[in-house]
């Protein structure tokens, strides 16, 4: 094993990081796994993935990430639990305290970028303290050949094993945190080896440049296309089927989870993929399944005693996961930018059974869903969930963003106002004839029938009906592929009073968790959400 790429090596100085003998710079990812095996950072599955375990944290930690509040970020951020205000002096202070951790140790330095458009792309250092995390993020950002080596715009430094004593000194919450500072254009991670942090640093921070400075709508979605150049944007919270439904054989991926929306058209933020690995085989996601091979990271799946992967051992979380370049995925569009959409495709798993199949929604409607951004917890997903749970997550991905979410709204408005042959569609993955614990998951076979309907213009030839309370527009009908009694959820239920309970209920939640946009958006966006002051039509 090579004991550092030195020669080559940046100059890290303006990091303050002074450690020229263990530098590992820009290693191909054979040396990095070679690397992670002997830091016993992981193992070798029976693929040749490597399968790395990344520690106390397994997932992300919301409330351990923090934005610096400045003059440019005072008055533009979202400021609250999502994004937490940090002081530049407390920044300072931890930035050399991960200066200095990492001086003492061997890093891996990856340089990258984001955003496949040439346009909006910036350029990323990722100076980490571990290979298997160097593997990430070649595997997850987009790997240039042209200014490597030069000083990048954005830096991310991140310490798995730096564990703040003090926290309270800082201002931050625990021995952990998440640290993003727009003005010195600098991301501090510390205290997790979750290399989900790392994908969602830079997510946020797109999610705050682009729509200020470019007008351009970033967006937590994944992207195909098909062979004639029609788009489509998938949007859904985990576990509606955003990345399964975007994989499709007919169609190529253009990206699976971030996406920006410019003037001239889609573009991938990222060059990798990240998905997640529970319950995972060959037959339902076959794509996915067979890019697990050499160059792929594993993250927390267990290995048997033949060292192939289970994907259906939980044991060490729930949120098993696998990144690997896109190119891994036999019909990947590897530009990363498509046309503008043709149909764009809001996923809910709804766990209350009472949305139906696929409806179509009007542009009022499409910025209502949007913004409200709904799945439903179901009992297992978390700790002290024993019945279903509405869950509201606006845009499709609150947590990332660092901005008011009618800024976002405001934009996808303007896209489908300047393109009104956009079709905007809300899925039920979840549900069907009665609630989770009564009622079945409706099949993944029907849904991608209804999708591939939508997308082929066939689905929008059919009679629509109007649901009662949601005010949703929903087929009747779908070809031979899909059975027409499916597509009207309320007839799916044995008893019409029960599914009207059911559906008042979730419009409830629906409008208590709206209430707090009503101010800032048109009467009409308001209107276009569920009505529960009517009678229900039977």
């Amino acid at each position: 094993m090579k004991k550092g790429n030195i020669g080559n090596a940046p100059d890290l100085k303006y990091l303050k990081i002074d450690n020229t003998n263990s530098v590992f710079y820009q290693l191909p990812v054979s040396e990095l796994v070679e690397h992670a095996l002997v830091n016993q950072e992981g193992q070798l599955s029976d693929s040749g993935a490597l399968a790395a375990d990344t520690g106390k944290f397994t997932g992300r930690s919301p409330k351990d990430r923090f934005l610096v509040e400045d003059s440019l970020t005072k008055d533009n951020v979202w400021w609250g639990e999502i994004n937490q205000k940090m002081s530049p002096a407390n920044f300072e202070e931890l930035f050399s305290k991960v200066a200095t951790h990492l001086s003492h140790n061997a890093i891996y330095v990856r340089d990258c970028a984001a955003g496949a458009d040439p346009v909006y792309q910036i350029t990323i250092r990722v100076v980490t303290e571990t290979a298997y995390q160097s593997i990430f993020a070649n595997n997850l950002f987009l790997r240039p050949e042209s200014n490597i080596g030069l000083q990048p715009e954005w830096t991310i430094l991140a310490a798995p094993t730096l564990l703040i004593d003090t926290p309270d000194r800082y201002g931050i919450n625990n021995e952990n945190f998440v640290a993003i500072d727009f003005t010195k254009k600098m991301v501090l991670i510390a205290g997790t080896g979750y290399t989900g942090e790392i994908k969602k640093s830079i997510f946020s921070i797109l999610n705050f440049i682009l729509p200020i400075e470019h007008d351009v709508l970033s967006m937590h979605c994944s992207a195909n296309t098909s062979k004639e150049g029609k788009t489509a944007l998938f949007f859904g919270l985990s576990g509606t089927g955003k990345t399964t439904l975007s994989a499709d054989k007919n169609r190529k991926l253009i990206g699976d989870d971030e996406h920006g929306w410019s003037e001239r058209g889609i573009f991938n933020f990222e060059g990798g993929c990240y998905a997640k690995c529970v319950g995972l085989t060959e037959e339902k996601e076959p794509e996915i399944y067979h890019a697990i091979r050499f160059g792929a990271l594993l993250e927390n799946v267990v290995l048997d005693q033949f060292d192939r992967p289970d994907y259906n051992d939980i044991s060490k979380t729930e949120n098993t996961r696998v990144s690997y370049p896109i190119d891994f995925m036999e019909n990947a569009e590897l530009s990363g930018i498509g046309k503008e959409p043709e149909n764009i495709f809001f996923l809910t798993a709804d766990a209350f059974g009472v949305l139906p199949p696929i409806s179509l929604l009007t542009i009022d409607q499409a910025v209502y869903h949007f913004l409200s951004g709904y799945t439903a917890k179901v009992a297992g997903t978390e700790v002290g969930v024993k019945e279903p749970t509405a869950a509201f997550s606006t845009c499709f991905g609150q947590a990332f963003l660092p901005l008011h979410p009618a800024k976002y709204a405001g934009l996808l408005r303007s896209k489908l106002e300047q393109n009104p042959h956009i079709k905007v569609w809300l899925v039920n993955t979840g549900w069907i004839a009665g609630p989770y614990g009564i009622g079945r998951r409706i099949k993944l076979n029907y849904t991608r029938a209804l999708i591939r309907a939508a997308m082929d213009g066939s689905l929008s030839e059919s009679q629509f009906h109007k649901h009662e309370i949601f005010g949703l527009e929903y087929p009747t009908s779908c070809g031979e592929l899909v059975p027409a009694q499916i597509l009207n959820a309320r007839a799916l239920w044995s008893n019409d009073e029960a599914y009207d309970m059911q559906a008042r209920r979730l419009a409830k939640l629906f409008i208590a968790n709206f209430a707090k946009y009503e101010n800032e958006l048109p009467t009409a966006v308001r209107e276009a959400g569920p009505k529960i002051d009517i009678e229900v039509m039977l």
